[in-house]
């Protein structure tokens, strides 16, 4: 038994996952988890004695300790919460079930002996076993091809639109679920006001739920009712739309991670009900309530910033939504704009734009949005479009070789 944790231990540390769970030749179910002190530990669920018998022991943490960083404790197990089309064969009624027997994790799930489940749930034995051999295939911690993975991606992945064509553009198309994206400006450059537009466009042209965090109390619902009374003049689809815009308001670091950590549970899938699928999480804005504590000896400033990144990052691949989130920007030693909270934010998300006023602009509501990190893009394009007349396109692009000749100019 001991080399049997050794080994996995090694092999589960240089994979670094989320969640963990194999079943050994000799029946034992074993979970590796992280927790916020950086301990990484195995769980023995079951052994095989306590299968033969239908009973699940307790757990006991055994070995382990690493540099990963996992959600603040309180949370239970690895908590990869089990929902609709996380496999063939859970649907509603079947989670349903499930948790009416408080079993709402895939941990909860393949830890239960299937013949107590299936009699205290009503549910097929035959079903049960083949959800839960399909789930233990998924995570356990045996090595998955390349080409499995990118089909997988490719399966999952959904495009959506800004309803801003400069900004699609510069997008590849929109934003992208299971990835963050970033807004970066300085105040006024009309971070806050793009959001509210997607947020709309998201709620009413899509048909799909928004989760909105907003740190700064900058929230106008007149504002959002106001971008819906240009789409349509339909009072019902109005508030229709507006029903789907979900807010929630937080001030300080723990707030926000003691929210996301609610939503990751159980509050994406109350969400949905009635309200169409959560497809967009947008958090305006994460500087505001990470920035103050950077910088200086302050260490645990950073530990937080991580926390944060992992959550929104489990949220996005877990869920299969995007994230959307703000930043504010500073000056660099040669006095250019460079997004805050330091290099080790900078790798969270995958696309990152800048948001820019145009001098001297016949309207104040005109902005420049510059494509500063992508992975599909070429990075320093420049999109022109107006915060006023969001669907429309505006004729100017820029290329990122003429803005810096621009630049050169006296």
């Amino acid at each position: 038994m001991r080399y049997i944790l050794k080994t996995r231990f090694y092999f589960a540390f240089a994979s670094i996952a989320s969640c963990w769970l194999t079943e050994t030749d000799c029946g034992c179910l074993l979970c590796l988890e992280t927790s916020r002190t950086n301990r990484v530990t195995f769980t023995s669920l079951r052994t095989p004695r306590s299968r033969e018998a239908g009973l699940s022991i307790s757990r006991k943490p055994v070995i382990g300790l690493c540099n990963t960083t996992r959600a603040p404790s309180g949370e239970k197990g690895v908590m990869v919460i089990l929902r609709e089309g996380i496999c063939p064969g859970i649907n509603e009624e079947f989670i349903k079930a499930l948790q009416s027997e408080d079993i709402k994790t895939v941990e909860d799930f393949v830890s239960c002996n299937p013949e107590e489940l299936a009699q205290k749930c009503s549910l097929s034995y035959k079903a049960l076993v083949a959800v839960r051999r399909v789930l233990l295939t998924q995570y356990t911690a045996f090595p998955v091809s390349g080409a499995d993975l990118y089909e997988e991606l490719l399966s999952s992945t959904a495009i959506l639109s800004t309803g801003n064509p400069s900004l699609d553009k510069l997008l590849d198309s929109g934003l992208y679920t299971g990835e963050i994206t970033e807004l970066t400006g300085s105040p006024g450059s009309g971070k806050t006001q793009v959001c509210f537009s997607v947020a709309v466009n998201i709620s009413h042209e899509l048909k799909k739920t928004v989760l909105y965090i907003d740190t700064k109390g900058s929230m106008c619902a007149n504002r959002l009712l106001q971008m819906l009374q240009t789409k349509t003049p339909n009072m019902e689809e109005q508030m229709e739309a507006l029903q789907k815009i979900k807010v929630f308001r937080v001030f300080d670091v723990f707030s926000l991670l003691a929210c996301l950590q609610h939503l990751r549970s159980n509050g994406l899938q109350k969400a949905s009900v009635g309200g169409g699928s959560v497809k967009a999480l947008m958090v305006d804005s994460v500087s505001a309530v990470l920035s103050s504590l950077l910088g200086g000896k302050q260490n645990e400033g950073m530990s937080l910033l991580m926390q944060v990144a992992g959550e929104l990052k489990m949220i996005a691949k877990d869920f299969n939504i995007t994230v959307l989130v703000t930043n504010h920007v500073t000056r660099d030693g040669n006095g250019h704009l460079k997004a805050g909270l330091g290099q080790s934010w900078s790798h969270v998300p995958r696309t990152r734009l800048l948001l820019q006023r145009v001098e001297d602009a016949e309207t104040s509501s005109l902005r420049t949005a510059t494509l500063t990190k992508s992975s599909r893009q070429v990075c320093h394009l420049v999109e022109e479009f107006d915060l006023c007349h969001w669907s429309e396109e505006r004729r100017t692009s820029i290329s990122g070789k003429r803005k810096l000749e621009e630049r050169s100019k006296p």
